[in-house]
């Protein structure tokens, strides 16, 4: 083998017959490499660059020494015996969190000569390599409005889908709120049922939602059983179930956030924060910016928002990487879910980038959605049909829809009754003891079903010609039209859209609940710095445009002044991103504010504007423009720039503002050659100064910019710009670098040029040497005279803005509030864990108990105790009974554990006879085996002739002695354990038999190690009568072999290879066309070669 020992990670290779070189994975079976590295040393020689962990049990290196090898990271117990290299101490050394001594992992040997470079080299690695494992999984949660499913990746565990308590692959997203007990999923789905004021669902449509939308109203009439209250502050909605427990959306959403990565991290095992969270695609930015808050409630970094329709676009492309070339293939994904439907029209094709080179992209190019749309408006609709049948059926004075509790009943047959539908042409829908113990009863069909929802399948199609608008393409164009969501295996919905699509088929190749999880925790990995994954482009959308707006002083012609108000388009609709944009401002040389707005929104539906919130994004305020141009006021002013992005998860930040001017800079003449060599060579070794200055100054370079002052034609071109921004700032970014290699080169082109008209005055030179001095200088004034004036030289100077920003559409929850929220989400998590704490020991207590007093009859036990010792543990169990009847359960975790040591302490004696007669048998089967062998060992050792003896006298009479004194102890313990009772102490103990046993197995394979790597001893061969020697003391012989040297001559090889074959033809051919590969080479010998063959053969 051989090891890589690098800084950071290190890598093991090795070679075997019939294995040729191979990298050795290590226990996560899918990494090459291992961090951090944790080294617990042993006893033995270490081969030169070669380090070994060979231990008996797991191997301990890098994050493997765990839990599971606290066996062997125990205290050394075991002295170890005198060897030939003369170790009589054990060594061991303390990594993060185990004590590792030596003799646990290694049956090896560590000389005194070697101890000490040892040390200092493992002391070294400790030293670098870093002890704690950081967290490498990640994951991704799927929020959709009744379900969320969650996925992971972690080393050793490609992309998978985790599985809740219920080992059910998607949860509900509900949450539960009593006021001792908080339920989540199913758990909650199930109390829904019996008191739905207490249970919280489609919290989704609140997020950024003000008072007044009309998706509240939705909402409230929906769920009249829960109380929304105006937050006066911020203008949006809490929940208030009483005075102690008042919720926002945000909290709710957290608590859902904190559940979900507690459902991977008990996946993963391991603690996980990094997330990458699916968002609908047409949240806007007060919606997204809430679902951030909502993380940071529940302590999780997200990695980024992804639309859930680009993330079903990433997962289908994944799979398809090999049929992306450079035509553009256009797909359409229809997605409808609980709460809306959505269609996406993606374009993949493979395009070349710096970096990776070509890649496959999928590029949003068009998006329509409904957000009133999905399967719950449908059993709602449901719904309220079976309330009609039941109050039709007149079994009862009261109507249905004001008992809150029968209604949510009925929710729950909808759902199912739907569900069933889809593959049945009628079902019976029956619920018992609907209201006050009523059964119900009634048969519903399809043409029914589609009859209630007939309305909603009519706005099936809306979003697609919506996306084919936006994209601006035909159907013929849309290759394949897939369909994505529960609610689209509603079959009415698959004949609207058949028909809408204009397709021969609608695809069904892909996993419609799981999709969006899987491409999400795909981009995951890919974010994070711990996974390599194959490169897949993504550019997004931003469905909604947003344009800054501004006024500005005008002058009319009768000398008065007028006010002007300017828009400028930011991103267009559809623009893709990320995506950084600049503006600027060239009119303004004081404090002014603008204003970032939404554009045209006339695209969307009068109920949509209603849900969408304002338009109105966020106020800028400036300060200290004035003072900028104040305090350079002698430079040239290029505007006021400012820097907006927007980023992965779609989200408009303001990222700096600037005022920047241009001056002309003074060049320097010309310094020699030597002076510039100087002036590097002093910068090379910190000559130079690294501190910025106050004003930034930079060479001026050409910026794509979004221009305020320009005119049509100009805002034309942004708007192309905008429309394919990708291919425009590709060709810039060209043309730019084009640009600059081509002026160095101008430039050289012109120098040289000028050089060569120079070169025949300067070789002309010599022949005018009687001239006078006067004449050369007259001569060179000429030529300074006629070279030409070189440009001026201009230098940017940056100076930052201060911005002031006003949120106009929903107020952020400020750092207070935040912080409010974090501890009330720990406190209901603290919460839970006392209570989940406080079962446990209940039933822990419970358990033993019941199973203590059943163990009381059985003979085993009744065998090691006394009458009295059974009436005492039999009276203490009994009143530990009544008394969880009574008060138990009442009573404390403190409480409870106490009572549970009480009882343990009490029956401990009987527990531990009762064990270790269970263990002596086979205790005493492994013991008497290996004295067995031993024996046999030390006699076959002993038989071992005095020439070939590999054993010193030492070792023998060691293993002798300490096979006598264990047979000795062996009869002597079990003949005394005989004489004694059952219901008394043992004085056979099971840990004192493996003790004995470790030291007779640590005796024997110290020998057979031994025997295993000694080399025998050379014989001389007796000399030949026909050999002569000769005068200088040679010596002839008249066969092919050789003599073996004396020992002391050969003293210092450890071995006499055969000689290497000569290279020949064939071999040199053979090197040439195989890949390099190590195997077992068999060498025929020559005659010449019989004396090294035979010492080989010898050795």
């Amino acid at each position: 083998m051989s090891v890589d020992l690098g800084s950071e990670w290190m890598k093991v290779a090795i070679v075997k017959p019939g294995v040729p070189m191979e990298i050795v994975l290590n226990k996560y079976a899918c990494v090459y490499k291992i961090r951090p590295f944790k080294v617990c040393l042993a006893r033995g020689p270490i081969s030169a660059a070669v380090l070994a962990l060979k231990g008996r049990g797991e191997q301990s290196t890098g994050s493997a020494l765990s839990s599971r090898n606290s066996e062997a990271c125990g205290s050394n117990e075991i002295t170890p015996r005198p060897g030939p290299g003369g170790c009589n101490e054990p060594i061991s050394f303390t990594c993060t969190s185990h004590s590792v001594p030596i003799e646990k992992l290694l049956p090896l040997k560590v000389t005194m000569r070697e101890k000490l470079p040892l040390l200092a080299l493992f002391c070294l690695a400790l030293a670098l390599f870093p002890s704690p494992t950081a967290s490498v999984a990640v994951m991704s949660v799927d929020l959709g409005s009744e379900w969320m499913k969650v996925a992971i990746v972690k080393p050793g565990v490609p992309m998978e889908i985790v599985l809740n308590k219920e080992s059910r692959r998607k949860t509900p997203v509900a949450v539960c709120l009593k006021e001792n007990e908080r339920l989540f999923g199913d758990g909650a789905m199930g109390v829904s049922v019996k008191n739905p004021k207490v249970v919280y669902r489609y919290i989704q449509s609140l997020l950024g939602k003000t008072a007044d939308n009309l998706q509240v109203e939705h909402y409230q009439k929906h769920f009249p059983e829960h109380q929304l209250v105006r937050d006066e502050k911020r203008g949006t909605v809490y929940f208030k179930y009483s005075e102690e427990m008042q919720y926002t959306p945000e909290e709710f959403l957290g608590m859902v956030l904190n559940y979900s990565r507690g459902l991977a991290e008990d996946f993963a095992e391991q603690i996980i924060k990094d997330v990458v969270i699916t968002v609908p695609a047409f949240f806007n930015q007060a919606e997204r910016r809430a679902v951030l808050q909502a993380a940071q409630m529940a302590g999780l970094k997200v990695l980024q928002l992804i639309n859930d329709n680009t993330a079903v676009a990433l997962n289908y492309g994944l799979f398809r990487r090999k049929d992306i070339n450079a035509t553009a293939q256009n797909v359409m994904f229809y997605d409808m879910g609980s709460g809306s439907a959505t269609a996406t029209i993606v374009t993949y094709q493979t395009v070349k980038t710096k970096e990776a080179g070509t890649q496959p992209q999928l590029q949003i190019r068009g998006v329509g959605f409904d957000r009133t749309l999905g399967g719950f408006e449908m059993e709602l609709r449901l719904r309220d049909h079976l309330a009609k049948l039941f109050n039709e059926q007149k079994k009862s004075k009261k109507d249905i829809k004001e008992n809150a509790r029968a209604m949510a009943k009925l929710l729950k047959e909808a759902q199912r009754v739907k569900t069933v539908l889809s593959a049945n042409a009628e079902h019976v829908a029956q619920i018992e003891g609907l209201m006050d113990d009523i059964d119900f009863k009634a048969k519903v069909s399809r043409a029914e079903f589609e009859a209630l929802c007939s309305d909603l399948f009519d706005r099936v199609p809306v979003p697609v010609q919506q996306a084919l608008t936006a994209s601006e393409m035909s159907l013929d164009e849309i290759e394949q039209v897939i369909l994505v969501g529960g609610a689209t295996r509603v079959p009415r919905v698959q004949e609207v859209l058949l028909k809408a699509t204009k397709k021969d088929e609608l695809g069904k190749n892909i996993n419609a609940d799981e999709a969006a999880a899987m491409g999400a925790v795909y981009q995951a990995a890919a974010l994070s710095k711990a996974f390599k994954v194959k490169p897949f482009l993504v550019r997004d959308a931003a469905i909604f445009p947003i344009q800054v707006e501004f006024s500005r002083e005008t002058e009319e012609e009768e000398g008065a002044k007028g006010l002007k108000h300017n828009k400028r388009i930011l991103f267009q609709r559809m623009a893709p991103y990320p995506q950084r944009k600049v503006i600027t401002f060239n009119r303004y040389t004081d404090d002014f504010i603008f204003n970032i707005n939404y554009g045209d929104l006339s695209f969307l539906s009068p109920d949509d504007q209603k849900m969408f919130g304002s338009v109105n994004l966020t106020t800028v305020k400036l300060s200290g423009v004035g003072e900028s141009f104040k305090k350079h006021s002698d430079a040239e002013s290029k505007g006021i720039k400012a820097h907006f992005n927007m980023d992965e998860s779609g989200l408009l930040i303001l990222d700096r503002v600037e005022s920047v001017f241009e001056t002309v800079v003074e060049e320097k003449e010309e310094e020699s050659t030597l002076t510039k060599l100087g002036n590097t060579i002093s910068s090379l070794f910190g000559g130079g100064s690294t501190e910025p200055a106050a004003n930034v100054t930079e060479p001026v370079q050409d910026e794509e910019e979004v221009p305020p002052e320009a005119g049509k034609d100009q805002e034309e071109a942004v708007e192309k710009t905008d429309e394919a921004a990708q291919e425009q700032s590709d060709k810039e970014e060209k043309g730019q670098g084009e640009k600059s290699k081509e002026e160095p080169q101008t430039e050289e082109k012109k120098s040289d040029e000028g050089s060569d008209k120079e070169e025949p005055q300067a070789e002309k030179e010599p022949e005018g040497s009687e001239k006078s001095d006067e004449g050369k200088a007259a001569k060179e004034e000429e030529k300074e005279a006629e070279k030409k004036p070189k440009p001026q030289k201009k230098s940017k100077i940056s100076v930052d803005i201060a911005v002031e920003l006003e949120v106009n559409d929903v107020l952020n929850p400020s750092s207070e509030d935040i912080d409010i929220s974090k501890k009330k989400l720990q406190d209901l998590t603290d919460r839970d864990l006392e209570k989940q704490e406080r079962e446990k020991s209940l039933n822990s207590l419970e358990a033993f108990v019941f199973e203590t007093q059943d163990k009381l009859y059985q003979d085993e036990y009744q065998a090691v105790v006394t009458e009295e010792e059974k009436e005492a543990i039999s009276t203490k169990l009994s009143e530990a009974s009544a008394w969880l009847d009574d008060e138990g359960y009442s009573a404390g975790t403190k409480e409870l554990k106490e009572k549970l040591t009480e009882l343990k302490k009490l029956c401990k004696a009987m527990f531990f006879r009762v064990d270790e007669r269970k263990k002596w048998p086979e205790r005493l089967a492994a013991l008497d085996s290996m004295l067995n062998h031993s024996s046999m060992f030390l006699k076959g050792a002993k038989l071992i002739s005095e020439d070939d003896q590999i054993f010193t006298e030492v070792e023998l009479k060691t293993l002798e002695r300490v096979i006598n004194e264990t047979m000795t102890w062996k009869n002597e313990t079990v003949a005394e354990q005989e004489k004694r009772s059952p219901t008394e102490k043992p004085v056979l103990l099971s840990k004192d038999i493996e003790a004995k046993l470790s030291l007779l197995d640590r005796e024997v394979t110290y020998l057979l190690n031994k025997a295993k790597f000694a080399k025998p001893k050379p014989k001389p061969k007796p000399k030949d009568k026909n050999s002569t020697s000769s005068e200088n003391g040679k010596t002839n012989s008249t066969d092919s072999e050789k003599v073996i040297p004396p020992k002391d001559e050969s003293n210092g090889a450890e071995e006499v290879k055969p000689a290497e074959e000569p290279p020949t033809e064939e071999n040199k051919k053979e090197e040439t066309e195989t890949e390099p590969t190590i195997e077992e080479k068999t060498e025929e010998t020559t005659g010449d070669d019989d004396s090294q063959a035979h010492i080989g053969d010898e050795l």
